[in-house]
């Protein structure tokens, strides 16, 4: 996991959406979030930062803040959580509606999907 702070010189809020689509376009982001007051990208995943600030320096001007390791240490706790709930409903689920069994019979002296016989 990767951590990408930039700086992106981001006019309105029409640019700052254009710059948002442009990053979740990568594949690998897992978050990404901008701070509108000082104008930083922060871009957390399994990416390759180079790519990410050359797709957005051709359109705005944009400055590394800095590159390094994202810390994963609240996202799993939350991850858990949520994945346990998860499991519990899924649980409830197929208690709830069990998948139904279906059966098949083949008459006898017919070969499914024989072409010879």
């Amino acid at each position: 996991m990767k951590k990408l702070v930039a700086k992106v010189n981001l006019h309105d809020d029409r640019d700052r959406s254009k710059a948002m689509r442009v990053v979740s376009g990568f594949g690998g982001i897992g978050s990404l979030s901008m701070d509108s007051k000082d104008n930083k990208l922060t871009v957390s995943g399994d990416f390759d930062p180079v790519k990410v600030v050359n797709k957005l320096r051709k359109s705005w001007h944009t400055e590394i803040v800095s590159v390094g390791a994202a810390e994963d240490d609240d996202g799993k706790k939350d991850e858990g959580k949520k994945d346990d709930q998860v499991a519990n409903l899924v649980k409830a689920y197929e208690a709830y509606y069990p998948t139904p069994v279906t059966y098949y019979r083949v008459p006898p002296g017919e070969t499914p999907n024989c072409v010879i016989c």
